[in-house]
């Protein structure tokens, strides 16, 4: 890396990790959840949030949104919510005489896909295309999204009421899912005591905007993986080909997931190569929610997919 991208590097760096310190005013005892959303942004894919209602998991999407300054727009997804209510719709105006597309909530920066489990399927799949080539096609014309274009679902545990689960090829477009969970006790205590976590949202200052975030995506192509990290990766996709443990592997799509969520995460932390732990940090957001799993024995042993890979795949 020469010196004006290591500069930049450094830059990056330093605004990502006053990001994640603003963010952690709002959602406390979440460090960890923090740094793994950001990795997402950073490496510009998509992020799923599952866990049960109440958690926080609204709360943080819209204080990225608002750390990062872009412009931020909520969809409720419920069961009734149809795909033009997503993307928008052509109506006919009179005094022209023609139809004018009125564009959708997906024309943003930021969207929170808000219980995207509520949807029916046919309404979950309008949003695979903006996910994938960030444009969205309706009525035959293709109109490009804003950049950047960031998509956070959240979704409930699927075994609640009125929740569809999500198809394979729609849990392939989000690049990570991880789970807030409980806060820890010295993290509820501050909760009860101090004021709704909502109220601070407005009050945070803009780290970051959508031009400064484009630079700093950039810079991720830049980190540079090692040949043995990279023999790494090919191991671990054809580990998950053969395994009898998986109904399927893991696709291309998957390594390159892996690998670019690991490259974010050494920019974050201020390296410009790949660790082994970067990618081991990572592993469980990225693949667990790809690979299912065809038998009991690795829930009976209190394992996921992405532990029995660490433990069956060595790294270098």
């Amino acid at each position: 890396m020469n010196a004006t991208n290591a500069n930049l590097a450094r830059a990056s760096t330093g605004l990502l990790k006053q990001a994640a310190e603003s963010i952690a005013h709002v959602i406390l005892g979440k460090d960890e959840q923090i740094r793994l959303a950001l990795t997402c942004l950073v490496a510009q894919g998509h992020l799923l949030i599952e866990d049960t209602p109440g958690v926080g998991k609204t709360t943080l999407a819209h204080t990225i949104a608002q750390v990062m300054g872009l412009d931020f727009q909520r969809i409720q997804f419920t069961s009734d919510l149809l795909p033009a209510d997503i993307l928008g719709a052509a109506i006919y105006n009179r005094e022209q005489a023609a139809f004018e597309f009125h564009k959708g909530p997906v024309f943003a920066n930021f969207i929170l896909a808000d219980e995207v489990n509520r949807a029916t399927p046919k309404t979950q799949s309008a949003l695979l295309e903006a996910m994938e080539e960030k444009q969205v096609t309706v009525e035959g014309e293709t109109r490009a999204l804003p950049q950047p274009f960031f998509v956070i679902a959240t979704q409930n545990p699927v075994h609640q009421l009125g929740t569809y689960p999500l198809p394979e090829s729609q849990l392939d477009r989000f690049l990570m899912r991880i789970h807030l969970g409980y806060p820890d006790k010295k993290a509820e205590r501050e909760l009860l005591q101090g004021e709704d976590r909502r109220n601070l949202i407005s009050s945070i200052t803009p780290v970051l905007n959508g031009g400064k975030l484009l630079t700093i995506q950039k810079q991720v192509a830049k980190i540079h993986v090692a040949e043995p990290l990279l023999d790494y990766v090919q191991a671990v996709l054809e580990f998950t080909r053969s395994s009898p443990m998986f109904d399927s592997g893991l696709s291309p799509r998957g390594g390159l997931a892996l690998l670019n969520a690991a490259r974010a995460l050494a920019l974050i932390e201020g390296q410009d190569f790949v660790l082994p732990e970067h990618i081991k940090t990572v592993m469980a957001s990225v693949v667990n929610h790809r690979l299912e799993v065809s038998s009991d024995e690795l829930a009976e042993q209190g394992k996921t997919a992405a532990s029995y890979i660490s433990e069956s795949v060595p790294i270098p």
